[in-house]
């Protein structure tokens, strides 16, 4: 797995979009025609992923976002953003 660290420029992989649909959203894997649902975090998180923010900034306009530590949000962000990266809907940095 990927190790993101918070200097870690993150974007969406060329073939992956996220769609809002009613109270959620899903990303689809063009290349694969996978579909995934993603919770409120998940959304929050994709939304800011832009290719120039990196690990860091996102995670400060979350805690902004969210009530939530920012050392605990620093960890969960890294480790979701490996998993995103790992399923193939964010590019992988090292690429």
């Amino acid at each position: 797995m990927a190790e993101i660290g918070s200097e870690t420029v993150l974007r969406m992989a060329d073939d992956a979009s996220v769609q809002h649909v009613g109270d959620g959203a899903v990303v689809l894997l063009a290349r694969s025609g996978q579909l995934y649902t993603c919770n409120d975090t998940t959304e929050a998180f994709l939304d800011k992923v832009d290719g120039a923010r990196n690990l860091n900034q996102i995670v400060d306009l979350l805690s902004d976002e969210f009530e939530v530590d920012k050392a605990t949000l620093d960890q969960d962000m890294a480790e979701l953003a490996a998993e995103l990266v790992a399923e193939g809907i964010l590019s992988d940095p090292e690429a």
